[in-house]
């Protein structure tokens, strides 16, 4: 069956090497939480706020071997006050997980975009 898994994580600045980074952590801990592979992963679609433009954040999904997943960078609609410098990820998976066995991430800043996800993953982790 192929699901979505729901992330995102924010930076401070925006460089290279930070939204490298913190594409990279969102992404192994996705992975992580859900107990997923590369082979399992069909695609990802990754967004970033217009004030980020230093790197595409699928280059640290390259780096770690997703040479061969169908990857797409965009940007985010830029809502006034929404949360600046977030990165943003959809990962399509191939799994016999529910939805609801599935964990959503959000990272640093981002945790504030979904507080029901946060308390869920919480619960789950009990």
């Amino acid at each position: 069956m192929v699901r979505a898994i729901r992330g995102a994580t924010t930076v401070k600045n925006n460089t290279r090497e930070e939204i490298l980074d913190a594409t990279s952590e969102l992404v192994q801990e996705i992975m992580e939480r859900n107990g997923i592979t590369r082979e399992n992963i069909i695609s990802i679609i990754f967004s970033v706020t217009s004030d980020l433009d230093a790197a595409f954040p699928a280059t640290a999904a390259r780096q770690m071997g997703f040479d061969r997943v169908a990857m797409l960078s965009t940007y985010e609609m830029d809502v006034p006050d929404s949360l600046r410098k977030c990165i943003r990820v959809l990962i399509h998976i191939q799994t016999d997980k529910k939805n609801d066995e599935l964990a959503y991430v959000y990272l640093k800043e981002a945790r504030k975009l979904r507080p029901d996800i946060i308390q869920q993953n919480e619960q789950m982790e009990e």
